[in-house]
């Protein structure tokens, strides 16, 4: 059945376009009756799929069909904005602020207004930012470029853009287009990528986060980007990378994070010539093998690579570190949020261990790396792990299972010199049994006070355990003065006086009696 065109705010070409209803975005996929009821209604699935109640069928009919089973409805065509052009969308956004700021800059002076309306002339703008707005399309032909011909930033995310051909019908009149922002869109992939690529000659800068993406369809799209340097598609539904041949081969940079990631396939972007910075955040990657390379050596993949980040995975063994210490650029290393523990539990010493381990770093965790903390890093590893490496052979002959486990090891040594035996510094092992502290509180200055047995981790800070007796005392913590016995120095007190170290740091032991005063 034909449209009825004399619908009004109805585009000749409804169904694939974008609408907005009730600021919720979404694609039409159906247009025409639903009986039983009179007039024209809209078939849409929604990019939210909560929004919808039904899957494109009504009453045993299916109308349109939406990927998800609750993703679809039925509108009326008025309750539906199919946005205005770009030109349009200009005037309504620009138009306004400038209104509204030239109001309060002529309070204090005529002349600042004018200048204020001069410098932000569509003409000379360098940058436009649509985002959410209700951009559909060029609009006429030229009227892009004749209005904002210098823009080289363009923000265009969340908007009513159906499809990749009238994204390169805005860019191609932007000859100095430089950086393009299209995330929470959802484009019709174009059916000649490469017809498209004079359009975006210029691009170096490009993000397409929650885009409903997979990884083959951003290489089929690819084409399109010749130059580009820099790449961003979080949130996607990239579930499997494959190797971009002919494609990307200028990206400096590309951001993955956020999405279901089969992780052996990370590999098979690691023939980019030129990447020197890689987003991995929150993909669930537990492992990273470079198998060309034996430990201590380095890998001919990632050959750029200078800046990894990997926080908020699932990383919990020592021996990925010593994968990514045969990256051969590798300076700069994020890995926060990761399950990656020294055995004695001890935060601080698994950052040791990091620094000693990767032993180009500059910059870790986004903390600047100075020559003192690499040196004590090293001396203290070196300490760690010196009764393993007697024990393994030592200087005459190094067993191949510690010089697996620690690659860094015998060239720290070289550098600083073999440790003494009375300078081993051996981690406990980290077991909650361990880790546990049995404590008594006890209050010198309150006779008739009973002793309070508490079991703590080693690992808690002063500050917690004066909340804690906060609770049970009703004493404000700030009035709280804590000092401690130990059944090896029976008689003397040792001041617990810094809020933010842990128990383990004042070497409280199982047993130990903890004296609380307060004033």
């Amino acid at each position: 059945m034909g449209v009825d065109q004399t619908e009004p705010g109805l585009p000749a070409d409804p169904v694939g376009r974008r609408v907005s209803c009730d600021g919720e975005r979404a694609t039409v996929r159906y247009v025409g009756p639903v009986p039983p009821t009179p007039g024209l209604w809209l078939g849409v699935e929604w990019d939210n799929p909560e929004r919808g109640k039904h899957d494109g069928s009504h009453e045993g009919v299916q109308y349109f069909t939406c990927r998800n089973p609750k993703g679809g409805s039925f509108v009326r065509p008025a309750k539906a904005s199919f946005g205005v052009d770009f030109l349009t969308a200009l005037q309504q956004v620009y138009q306004i602020k400038e209104e509204v700021l030239s109001e309060e800059i002529a309070i204090s002076s005529k002349k600042l207004k004018w200048a204020f309306k001069d410098c932000c002339s569509f003409e000379s703008r360098t940058s436009v930012l649509f985002d959410f707005c209700e951009v559909n399309g060029p609009g006429a032909e030229g009227e892009v470029r004749k209005t904002t011909p210098h823009v080289e930033w363009l923000g265009l995310s969340g908007t009513l853009l159906s499809c990749w051909e009238d994204v390169a019908a805005i860019a191609q009149q932007l000859d100095q287009l430089d950086s393009l922002q299209l995330s929470d869109n959802r484009l019709r992939l174009p059916s000649d990528p490469s017809a498209h690529c004079q359009a975006f000659c210029n691009l170096k800068v490009l993000a397409l986060n929650r885009c409903d993406l997979t990884w083959p369809q951003i290489l089929e799209c690819a084409p399109m980007w010749p130059q580009l340097e820099d790449l961003c598609v979080e949130e996607n539904n990239i579930t499997e990378l494959q190797r971009p041949d002919g494609v990307l081969q200028s990206l400096k940079s590309l951001n993955v994070s956020c999405n279901p990631l089969e992780q052996r396939s990370v590999l098979s972007i690691a023939a980019l010539p030129r990447l020197e910075q890689l987003k991995l955040i929150k993909i669930g990657l537990s492992d990273i093998r470079f198998d060309d390379a034996a430990p201590g050596s380095q890998t001919a993949l990632f050959p750029a690579l200078k800046n990894l980040n990997l926080d908020d995975n699932n990383i919990s063994e020592w021996r990925v570190v010593d994968e990514l210490a045969k990256l051969p650029s590798l300076v700069q290393f994020s890995c926060s949020g990761n399950p990656l523990v020294s055995s004695d539990g001890n935060p601080k010493t698994a950052t040791q261990i990091l620094i000693a381990k990767l032993g180009q770093l500059v910059l870790l965790n986004r903390n600047i790396l100075r020559p003192e903390d690499r040196r004590g890093a090293e001396l203290d590893y070196i300490k760690m792990f010196g009764e393993e490496w007697l024990e393994a052979g030592g200087a005459s002959q190094l067993s191949t299972q510690f010089t697996s486990q620690h690659p860094r090891y015998q060239s720290l040594i070289n550098k600083y010199g073999a440790p003494e035996e009375g300078e081993f510094k051996k981690q406990e092992p980290f077991a909650l049994k361990n880790q546990l502290l049995k404590i008594n509180f006890v209050f010198p200055d309150d006779a008739d006070r009973k002793p309070i047995e508490k079991k703590l981790p080693a690992s808690m800070v002063v500050q917690k355990v004066k909340g804690l007796l906060y609770r049970l005392l009703k004493v404000p913590a700030a009035d709280l003065k804590l000092t401690y016995t130990c059944n090896k120095k029976v008689g003397t007190e040792f001041e617990i006086d810094g809020d933010l170290k842990t128990l383990q740091f004042y070497s409280i032991e199982d047993g130990d009696q903890v004296l609380v005063r307060w004033s």
